[in-house]
């Protein structure tokens, strides 16, 4: 029988609504968090702390529900998370204390297996040649909630006066959304025939060890986990890089977030599942490893020449309030990057920083799906959640590592430093790809399928 080529988006709209509205109650709190620790008197390594509390946390949660979506299906794991995820912004909303911000992030992290558990379901309702374009669609979602989330964000905190509170409770309402769509529209995806077929563990770091050995899909997982580590380095650092060489604050930073989520968007609905189909996984995965090292690398090199319409004072003051309206020592403390010169100021960088978003945004689009797809075409049915959590679990650890590895680096070496590194270790990546990821069975059924057409 031969497989469809055309995605079916009337299976998978369920699942993408629901991973975008899941989504935007994440992207609401992310730009929040910070601020919201500096309220309770947080310095700027506790901060650092409660950023890297929900991906250790998921590192070890996310297998373990995957393992278990292998047994007893998808829906009641994904109902399962996306429960934890509202007790979480419950807990934020109420917060009255810094405990109870990591209480929240600890809650959600260990139950945060949403993500991993939806890929599950977009593999069960793909065949090969559709799975890296419904995989990219999860990307697509995360693009648009990272655009539209901090606008929510926004826009929430401005009319209430910069209360933390609301824009917590509002993406508690996102998240109870989600869990209602989930309970009344998505259906199970995983036949019952096909649930609790995998003997193995729901988790251990003797399974991670195993997968990460796995002859076919090893190397993988470690591309899974340093393009990570590049790429979450570069979205946690991206907003003191740009203060830094452009003397941007947090409006112009917002639009050149806006501008990656809009690229990302592109790529991972749209032109990732046209690519997969044209050259692909395995070559995706190269052409992703190469974009994402050029992109960093041009990051690094952006000009040192500060914004046209950049004041020096202006920005200053801004830093001094910490964005909250009235001055609070707490959130300021010690500002870890020295603001240009006014006397630098052009359009050289932002033009040249603009320019290097767009191979960085490709390869960092492209890479997830890419990967993740491949991934699921090297390995039995059954153990597709199993390792789907345990790419997540990688992932969660990438995004822990990620903050404090380019952070050390940005601190000890200048803002160059990290983003470079980055586009280093990309491509040397990308030469051990070149080498190691060598064609596997799906591209010979692939070739086998082509060779039966043209003999027709």
């Amino acid at each position: 029988m031969n497989q469809p080529d055309k995605l079916d988006f009337k299976k998978i709209l369920p699942i993408f609504v629901i991973i975008l509205v899941n989504l935007l109650g994440l992207t609401i709190i992310i730009p929040l968090m910070p601020l919201y620790a500096t309220t309770f008197g947080a310095d700027a390594w506790t901060i650092g702390l409660l950023g890297a509390t929900y991906p250790i946390a998921q590192f070890v949660g996310a297998p373990i529900l995957g393992r278990l979506s292998d047994r007893y299906g998808r829906r009641p794991v994904l109902l399962f998370s996306q429960l934890g995820t509202l007790i979480g912004f419950i807990v934020l909303g109420l917060a009255d204390a810094l405990w109870l911000l990591f209480l929240s992030r600890l809650i959600d992290g260990l139950s945060g297996a949403n993500i991993s558990t939806a890929q599950a379901v977009i593999t069960d309702n793909t065949t090969e040649k559709t799975r890296t374009q419904g995989l990219g669609l999860v990307g697509a979602a995360f693009g648009l909630g990272f655009v539209i989330g901090p606008i929510i964000a926004a826009v929430s905190l401005t009319v209430s006066g910069d209360n933390y509170h609301v824009p917590a409770f509002i993406a508690s309402a996102f998240s109870l959304a989600s869990l209602l769509l989930t309970y009344f529209w998505l259906p199970e995806s995983l036949p019952a025939e096909r649930r609790g077929q995998s003997k193995r563990r729901a988790f251990s770091f003797g399974a991670l060890s195993e997968a990460v050995r796995h002859p076919e899909v090893g190397l993988l997982l470690v591309l899974i986990f340093a393009q990570q580590v590049a790429f979450g380095g570069f979205e946690q650092l991206f907003s003191l890089f740009t203060l830094n060489r452009l003397g941007l604050n947090a409006a112009g930073n917002a639009g050149l977030f806006t501008l990656i989520g809009v690229l990302v968007v592109a790529v991972q609905g749209y032109f990732v599942g046209r690519w997969s189909r044209e050259y692909g996984d395995r070559r995706l995965v190269f052409g992703g490893l190469l974009a994402l090292a050029l992109g960093l690398s041009l990051v690094a090199l952006t000009p040192a020449q500060a914004a046209p319409w950049y004041d020096r004072a202006a920005l200053a003051e801004e830093l001094s309030r910490g964005g909250a309206g009235h001055t609070n020592e707490a959130a300021t403390g010690d500002i870890p990057v020295t603001l240009p010169d006014e006397a630098t100021r052009g359009w050289a960088g932002l033009a040249w920083l603009v320019v290097a978003l767009v191979p960085t945004a490709l390869g960092g689009g492209v890479l997830q799906p890419a990967i993740n797809s491949l991934i699921t075409k090297r390995i039995e049915p059954d153990e597709i959640g199993g390792m789907l959590g345990i790419s997540a679990a990688l992932l969660s650890g990438a995004n822990a590592f990620a903050p404090l590895f380019g952070g050390a680096l940005f601190q000890a070496f200048g803002s160059t430093t990290p983003f470079l590194t980055g586009g280093l270790i990309l491509a040397l990546l990308f030469v051990a790809a070149l080498r190691w990821v060598r064609p596997g069975r799906e591209e010979q059924a692939a070739a086998g399928l082509a060779r039966g057409r043209g003999g027709h």
